[in-house]
């Protein structure tokens, strides 16, 4: 039985032989898959990229460029309007926000400080000066050689107060303001209920060391060049970006679909590649993912066909 069964295997292939042999040729033709978006955009006309949360390294501006080059994406390769408007500064309008929360549940320590502001540093004033009272308006109240308030109260540099991201950890006093229906909902009353991109960008600098595998060109006594493989122990430095994107119904506020991303380069510790090209270059990455999830993408590629 066992013979049969490999006589008629012999004879098939035999016959497969025959009738490719036959063929004159083949050729190929591109075909196209196409690929469904991952979230359902058909009830908006307009989309705003708002703005990010962004920290890292102050080399980029990572709220900025990011809002600039996802419009400039969208703007040919979705059906979506692009609104066109400021990006929002989140990190301020996060922290305005918790400040705000903090104070509502422990306001007497701002209550405390006012007057101290106001009254400046103990002791009579000069020419012999009543201290203020409440008769009088503060306004009223402006004596030549006046006591400066206290230095704690009136920062010498403003940007000293700012919120400083430097890591993941750090996002997680601001991810509150995604989940504010209210703002949100706000925000898109302004812009005629529009789909909202906003989420968190950390680029930061990167280094590593250990060995890395490269190509090198040998030359043998004829003369004749080859290519081999060569692993060396390297110190290379570069950049991590990591982008968290969030879809937000401009109708209502609520969250519709987030998704996050990490992308890493590096480059020889000798190279010196500035943070703006290599956040281009990695966002070039992510890209394409960003796009599939608002509309759909096709994959092409070719097929052979036999003559």
């Amino acid at each position: 039985m066992s013979a049969r069964n490999a006589a008629a295997l012999v004879s098939l292939a035999v016959l497969c032989g025959f009738a490719i042999a036959g063929c004159t040729g083949f050729y190929e033709i591109p075909i196209e898959t196409p690929i469904q978006p991952k979230m359902d955009v058909s009830g908006f006309q307009r989309v705003l990229v708002a703005g990010f949360i962004s920290g890292g390294t102050d080399d980029v501006d990572a709220n900025l460029e990011t809002v600039r080059l996802l419009r400039s994406q969208l703007r040919s390769k979705s059906s979506l309007r692009v609104i066109e408007a400021d990006p929002l500064p989140l990190v301020e309008i996060a922290a305005d926000q918790q400040q705000k929360d903090n104070g509502n549940g422990g306001g007497s320590d701002h209550v405390a400080l006012e007057p101290v502001a106001q009254v400046g540093s103990s002791g009579a004033p000069p020419d012999g000066q009543k201290p203020p009272d409440a008769q009088k308006p503060p306004d009223a109240q402006k004596p030549a050689d006046a006591p400066k308030p206290a230095a704690d109260h009136k920062p010498a540099d403003p940007k000293a107060s700012e919120p400083k991201i430097k890591n993941e950890k750090d996002f997680l006093k601001y991810d509150k303001i995604f989940a504010d229906t209210a703002y949100w909902k706000k925000l898109g009353e302004e812009y005629q209920n529009p789909l909202i991109v906003t989420g968190t960008v950390l680029f930061t600098p990167h280094q590593a060391s250990g060995f890395v595998t490269t190509n090198r060109e040998v030359y043998d006594s004829f003369g004749r060049r080859s290519v081999i493989p060569v692993r060396t122990y390297q110190e290379r430095k570069g950049f991590i970006l990591q982008p968290k994107f969030v879809f937000i119904d401009g109708r209502s506020g609520a969250i519709l679909y987030s998704e996050n991303f990490r992308e890493e380069i590096l480059y020889n510790a000798q190279q010196n590649t500035p943070a703006l090209s290599s956040y281009f270059e990695l966002m070039d990455r992510l890209v394409p993912s960003f796009l599939s999830t608002l509309s759909a993408q096709k994959v092409r590629g070719t097929r052979v066909l036999l003559k």
